[in-house]
């Protein structure tokens, strides 16, 4: 810009703010002749003087007052903790401290100081009694809204105070407007007193602080209105100036923690928010968030929410939790409880497919065990089943471990089919297969003149068919015996050995294991190694792999 064009606009720039200042007087004359002229000072400064005094009534309703609304919150009723605010007294007071500082009547400031502390310390102090005496004492939904002042906070104060200060100077609804300015300081009393009575910091120094911020902001909101109307006038303009910059620095330091708080309730609102779509969202149309709670304290943060659906989801956490991640930018834990809602016949079968796609799912996820893991599964299968480390093959990729075992005395089928339900149960996630020693299979021993399978005999066939599996029979040969006393004819024996044959045959097949062929030892040939085996071991069923068949001893 060069010197003509500025000097240009100079004499334009001093134009326009001449017109401003003269506009500006003129506005200002006008409001203190037809407004300020109009008000009644005098009338004003007798009757606040009167409310800045300690009195009986002033003590007794504000007891009252707090009574109710700590029996309010409480309750956590709005309705009780309004019934509260009609009967307040606060306004008086306040009113008066807020028009002495505008008149800077310090003697009267200190009274009506004087006055509202006295009354606060009764308050808490009897707020206090009501809750150690009262057998409610959970922190409720009312009482935790007064422990985070925020910014809005602030703004009702205010709002209240100039609502106040106008009624006081017209002489105008001040009943009414008591009841908004109590609204504002009643309620935090109350929890100040709740916190004292219950020990509890944050929830005393919480509503302190909203408490001490809505005084301040209600005084100072008075006294700037009492000095548009014209009270102190008779102040020089330097204290004027002091005046204002004392007020707008305290309402600066008021606003900007309070402005902070407001943010991040905000923030947290947003949050359950988007938690509550992110639920939804993931769920469908059909499902419904009925509960959700956000617990903003803890690290990372945690939502609990309780979801009404058709169907149940198995991974909706994990899926959740990474979308709000996103969203957010904040680590999220989400906690579901899942409701089933929907009862037709359909639902079984989609859970089950559901179930099977998270079992793929983590089956995906445990193919990435480490090296270490595998080490570890193999020295364990190694060093309890006293073998060789070479004995043990690990698939790390299908997180397989499976070993061969070495035949070595007193160890029997039992014992290997314990070892590998051991160390599969210590490594969540790994298949773990023992191949015992190939060899004879057990006896499947009957108690005397059954053919029903006794919890023992039903253990020997689960042994039998689970070793048949590890080494890959599919086949057995089924020979059924009976000792000598436990059937009266040979017919009788032979239909006793045959129905042993076949009990032991029904419950292989129930566990994969085919019989090729069914046949009972005949008499002759027990009674010939009776004597030598006792008897006990001739009241049994004698099982022979398929692939290794011989002729049928007659005991072991």
């Amino acid at each position: 810009m060069d010197s003509t064009t500025r000097k240009g606009l100079k004499p334009r720039l001093d134009k326009t703010l001449h017109y401003a200042s003269t506009l500006w007087r003129r506005q200002r004359a006008y409001w203190r002749r037809s407004v300020v002229r109009s008000v009644d000072h005098a009338e004003v400064n007798s009757k606040l003087d009167g409310e800045a005094h300690w009195s009986a009534r002033f003590g007794f309703m504000l007891i009252m007052s707090a009574g109710i609304a700590v029996l309010g919150l409480l309750l956590s009723s709005p309705a009780v903790v309004i019934g509260a605010m009609l009967i307040s007294p606060l306004m008086g007071p306040i009113m008066a401290l807020g028009f002495s500082l505008a008149r800077f009547n310090l003697p009267e400031a200190k009274l009506s100081l004087t006055t509202l502390g006295i009354g606060v310390a009764a308050a808490v102090g009897f707020c206090a009694v009501v809750v150690y005496l009262s057998p409610l004492q959970a922190v409720t939904p009312e009482i935790l809204a007064r422990t985070r002042p925020n910014f809005f906070d602030l703004l009702v104060a205010i709002f209240s105070a100039l609502a106040g200060a106008y009624a006081v100077i017209r002489g105008r609804g001040e009943t009414i407007v008591g009841v908004a300015i109590a609204t504002a300081l009643m309620p935090p009393l109350a929890v100040v007193g709740y916190g004292l009575a219950t020990l509890n910091g944050t929830v005393f120094f919480g509503a302190l602080g909203l408490f001490m911020t809505n005084l301040l902001a209600i005084a100072l909101s008075a006294a700037v209105m009492a000095k548009v109307y014209g009270f102190g006038t008779a102040m020089s303009d330097r204290s004027t100036r002091i005046q204002t910059i004392g007020v707008l620095a305290i309402f600066t330091v008021l606003s900007v923690p309070l402005l902070f708080s407001l943010h991040q309730i905000a923030w947290e609102a947003l949050a359950s928010r988007l938690t509550r779509e992110a639920i939804g969202a993931y769920f469908g149309p059909d499902a419904r968030v009925s509960q959700l709670e956000m617990d903003f304290s803890a690290e990372p943060i945690v939502a609990r929410a309780t979801v009404q659906t058709p169907r149940r989801r198995y991974d909706a956490d994990q899926q959740i939790s990474a979308r709000l991640r996103a969203r957010l930018d904040e680590p999220v834990a989400i906690n579901l409880a899942q409701v089933l809602v929907d009862s037709d016949a359909t639902l079984k079968e989609r859970e089950q497919r559901e179930l099977e796609a998270a079992k793929r799912a983590q089956g995906e996820s445990l193919r990435k065990a480490t090296e270490a893991d595998a080490q570890q599964v193999a020295a364990e299968l190694a060093i309890l089943g006293a073998q060789s480390p070479s004995s043990v093959n690990v698939d790390l990729a299908r997180r397989f471990a499976s070993m061969t075992a070495e035949a070595m005395p007193g160890i029997r089928l039992p014992a290997w089919r314990a070892l590998e339900v051991r160390v599969a149960v210590r490594h969540p996630g790994w298949t773990v297969m023992v191949i015992p020693p190939v060899g004879q299979l057990p006896l499947i021993p009957f108690d005397e003149g059954t053919a029903t399978l006794s919890p023992k005999g039903r253990e020997a066939v689960v042994d039998a068919a689970w070793a048949l599996r590890r080494w890959g029979i599919t086949t057995v040969l089924v020979n059924g015996r009976v000792a000598s006393g436990e059937a009266d004819s040979g017919e009788a024996r032979d239909k006793l050995a045959e129905d042993r044959a076949a009990a032991v045959a029904a419950a292989l097949k129930d566990r994969g294991i085919e019989v090729a062929s069914r046949s009972a030892t005949s008499g002759a040939i027990q009674n010939a190694a009776e004597d030598e085996y006792g008897r006990s071991a001739l009241r049994s069923v004698e099982l022979v792999p398929d692939t290794l068949a011989e002729a049928p001893s007659v005991a072991r």
